[in-house]
């Protein structure tokens, strides 16, 4: 099993920055992909980034491009993200994310208790 902590969420006003972190513990080796979710309020879960083990493949949804930064450091068993010009839109409890297969966008494996993220306009 893997087990996944997020941290850094919290409030910020519009325009500003945040970072999350996700520190994995137990079976760390069968992680290949990792990621970040978000559900809004009323809304779906929807995957919002995304990083292969080696970093070099990312994958970012519409909504965040140019504005958010997934990456990670494995020995450190860690992924980050930077979110940059936050928006009200934002707003939403984010979850960190592994799998043990390669792909990004598939289903996930492992999931963490989710950090909130509420950015006030």
């Amino acid at each position: 099993q893997v087990q996944l902590v997020e941290s850094g969420g919290g409030l910020v006003q519009a325009g500003g920055s945040l970072g999350l972190s996700c520190i994995a513990s137990g079976r760390t080796f069968s992680i290949q992909a990792m990621g970040w979710f978000r559900r809004a309020p009323g809304k779906e879960r929807d995957l919002v980034a995304a990083i292969s083990r080696s970093g070099m493949h990312t994958w970012y949804a519409d909504s965040v491009k140019g504005r958010f930064s997934i990456s990670r450091d494995n020995d450190k068993n860690t992924v980050y993200l930077q979110m940059n010009s936050l928006k009200s839109e934002d707003t939403a409890l984010y979850y960190c994310a592994a799998r043990r297969g390669i792909s990004l966008d598939r289903e996930y494996d492992y999931w963490g208790q989710g950090t909130q993220v509420t950015v006030s306009s």
